[in-house]
């Protein structure tokens, strides 16, 4: 039998071959319970990621005056994009759903804060999910 931590791949392959052979006395229970943890949170995290994208996108369409000109289309693109991601990410995944406003109060001030950085961003931005999401919403 390969260990979880010497052969990730193979050790994988071996957890499958046992559970479809219904030998569960030899399935690495602890390390199987983890992994299977860890793939709800990927999901979580890729839609953090996403929503993170899409904002600072959006931030820079709404504010970043010297970049605009050249940058608008390119910007726009990447904002549809992040959008479809993270539509298909809640389509595969519907429970993620109700994370998504959650995770929007969490990263909006980080965002802001970051992107602070780059430009000015004034003290009445606002930005909500629900435009956020809306395919055919691009600030002014």
């Amino acid at each position: 039998m390969t260990s979880y931590s010497s052969d990730y791949y193979t050790w994988t392959k071996e957890q499958v071959k046992l559970l479809k052979l219904k030998q569960f006395e030899e399935v690495d229970w602890d390390n199987l319970i983890e992994e299977i943890e860890d793939l709800g949170k990927s999901r979580e995290n890729a839609l953090e990621s996403y929503l993170e994208r899409l904002l600072e996108h959006l931030l820079k369409l709404s504010y970043w005056e010297s970049e605009k000109e050249y940058c608008t289309r390119g910007w726009k693109a990447e904002i549809r994009n992040f959008r479809a991601q993270i539509k298909k990410i809640i389509r595969k995944n519907p429970a993620l759903k109700n994370k998504l406003e959650p995770i929007w109060k969490e990263i909006y001030p980080v965002r802001i804060s970051i992107m602070g950085e780059l430009f000015s961003i004034p003290d009445n931005n606002h930005i909500s999910l629900e435009d956020a999401l809306s395919d055919d919403w691009f600030p002014d």
